[in-house]
């Protein structure tokens, strides 16, 4: 077992494209740590970095208190699973998680011995004697999982594993992943691009944008309510944060985020971190889940809390409606409660949940208020 550090790695390519930009992680022991970002943000150049099959331009990479920039793949004690499983097709399921151990001449009875264990592990032991052509996905990525198992590894490293496992299949996969993390209580680093899987898996989160890290990797939930910047608070939650453009107006008594065709208070709490920002633009924001029907809402609403909209697309979930709306040139979802009433065409009024609002600086997209992070128990 290992922790790991990234002490202000660059990777740079020979076009002068810089992929990853001073990255510092402390990753902990036993740590299940998840690197989330849109396509090309670096998760994956730092991932392959880690294993050895990127170089690192520079910066330091420290394993178990090794610095191991310059040691082989092979002998980093890493194991990586990959989105294309990358099973060898002409041999056995037995054989393909057996080989890493024969290239070590691993003892047969102790080959054997392991491979039943992850294989049981991972409910595939009736599946050794197959081929990977003969498998599902889910089947094949489990063998994946199983090969990098039996090596008994320092650290996992898995790079999207489950992008090519449909929706129903991912959740079971997603689950397993976490089941196997508190049962053999190792390092891992997860890639993926599916912030539903980051949140779910995750014991803190790392979120990357064009190589940069966006935040103080935190833990889902300190993330999810305690954004740093636009970026974040975006690009973590489902449905996305709702966003509108507003001029904070009124003096330090009393201040309000001004969007045209509704008008916010602010919370007493947050007056002091905006008197700064006073006559000036800024974005505000709030998720769909603190937006309400005002005819279902618990809240004492009045007209600086709430807003006129028209109800453009309704998306029953079951168990709650997502509600497309348009106020003026703002258009947003809301969260709803399954009973509302709400459909395509019609007006209505919606309750803003004041103390869940955020503000965000127009031109630098950082927070302007403080909010204090929660301790929250670790997960392993």
């Amino acid at each position: 077992m290992a922790g790991l550090t990234l002490e202000h790695v660059y990777k740079k390519y020979s076009n002068e494209f810089i992929a990853v930009k001073d990255l510092n992680l402390e990753i902990k022991d036993q740590e299940f740590l998840v690197l989330v970002g849109p396509s090309g943000c670096g998760k994956s150049t730092a991932l392959r970095m880690v294993a050895g099959l990127e170089e690192i331009s520079s910066g330091n990479l420290v394993i178990a208190g090794k610095r191991v920039n310059d040691v082989p793949p092979k002998d980093r004690d890493i194991a990586m699973v990959f989105q294309s499983y990358a099973l060898y097709p002409h041999m056995s399921v037995y054989d393909n998680m057996a080989f890493g151990l024969k290239l070590r001449h691993t003892p047969k009875d102790q080959i054997k011995k392991k491979v039943q264990e992850a294989a049981d592990m991972l409910e595939i032991g009736h599946l050794l004697d197959r081929k990977p052509k003969q498998l599902s996905g889910g089947q094949r990525q489990r063998v994946a999982l199983g090969r990098a198992i039996v090596r008994e590894p320092k650290v996992f490293l898995m790079d999207e594993p489950l992008s090519n496992l449909d929706a129903k299949l991912r959740v079971a996969t997603r689950t397993q992943i976490s089941k196997l993390h508190q049962r053999l209580m190792t390092t891992i680093i997860y890639v993926t691009h599916d912030q539903t899987e980051a949140m779910t898996m995750a014991d803190r989160i790392v979120v990357l944008k064009d190589g940069i890290l966006q935040q103080e990797p935190d833990t889902p939930q300190n993330l999810y309510d305690f954004p740093d910047n636009m970026f974040v608070a975006g690009f973590i939650g489902s449905p996305p944060m709702n966003f509108f453009d507003a001029v904070l107006t009124g003096d330090s008594q009393t201040q309000f985020l001004d969007a045209g065709t509704f008008k916010i208070k602010v919370p007493e709490q947050f007056k002091r971190d905006l008197a700064s920002s006073l006559n000036k633009e800024v974005v505000m924001g709030i998720r769909p889940e603190h937006i309400s029907d005002q005819a279902l809402s618990a809240q004492d609403s009045n007209e600086f809390n709430t807003a006129n909209v028209k109800v453009e697309v309704v998306e029953p979930m079951g168990s709650e409606v997502y509600v497309y709306l348009a106020s003026g040139k703002h258009n947003f979802i809301a969260r709803l409660d399954s009973r509302t009433r709400s459909r395509p065409n019609d007006d209505m009024k919606v309750v803003f949940e004041l103390n869940q609002i955020h503000v965000f600086d127009k031109v630098t997209q950082k927070s302007l208020v403080t909010r204090h992070n929660v301790e929250r128990p670790n997960r392993g």
